[in-house]
């Protein structure tokens, strides 16, 4: 299959014409635009430093049914604790820095680097991007980051610094979006540990069917937090 280099234009090739690996396009730029026009169309920038902008498609595609998360024993009783408090869009800078340094330290190499930062802050500022916090006596403990687009969450990446951090973030993520109807999260690329947490393979073909519908339902951009449920102890987040 053909990479495309892309123009000024905001446009990208269906994802079908994606060679096997995924990669289908090369080049552009990393503006809101460009970004919302690429998660919309199944597509996500990857690349590492030095390199020129790559945009991919895998197939299969990981994703993750709130309603399919796998919540072990022992984090069930953490959260049932209360171990961690839980906030949405409080320190997102601190948060995408934290998963580049994060991947650093464990000398697998990041694909945030400073451009993708840079734009993804700007996505943040555009109400697009949003990140989940877990705090441990008043520490950053772990969290995640991703782009929320319709009824569905595109998730980045994710970091912890004590154990069972970043799970709980993901898990009280996962209980929001099912509250609030998302269709699925776009975990991307697949790992072990998203398969653990009840993570799936699809098909591309099918994975964009889905996607089509979740954008059907849009939903105005803007900050995300969490507030206290009068007659419930758990909270939910509010756009």
């Amino acid at each position: 299959m053909p990479i495309f280099y892309l123009s000024g234009s905001i446009q990208f090739p269906p994802p079908r014409l994606a060679e096997k690996g995924g990669l289908i396009a090369v080049g552009g730029d990393l503006g809101i635009e460009r970004l919302l026009s690429a998660y919309e169309n199944g597509i996500f920038p990857w690349y590492s430093e030095g390199d020129p902008i790559l945009w991919w498609s895998p197939d299969p595609r990981l994703v993750l049914y709130p309603k399919n998360l796998r919540v072990s024993k022992s984090l069930f009783k953490i959260l049932k604790k209360g171990v961690f408090t839980i906030t949405l869009d409080q320190s997102f800078e601190q948060v995408i820095h934290a998963c580049a340094e994060n991947r650093a330290g464990e000398g697998k190499g990041t694909w945030i680097v400073k451009d993708m930062i840079k734009a993804y802050c700007r996505l943040h500022r555009a109400g697009y991007a949003h990140s989940v916090e877990a705090w441990y006596d008043g520490n950053l403990a772990g969290g995640l980051y991703g782009v929320a687009l319709g009824r569905c969450f595109f998730g980045e990446s994710m970091f912890t610094r004590v154990s069972n951090a970043s799970k709980a973030a993901l898990a009280a993520l996962v209980e929001d979006l099912d509250r609030q109807g998302f269709h699925l999260i776009d975990c991307q690329m697949t790992t072990p540990h998203l398969l653990r947490l009840g993570a799936e393979e699809i098909p591309r073909a099918r994975f964009l069917k889905e996607l089509e519908k979740a954008m059907a339902e849009k939903l105005p951009p803007g900050s995300w937090h969490r507030q206290p449920v009068s007659n419930q102890s758990k909270e939910i987040f509010r756009s």
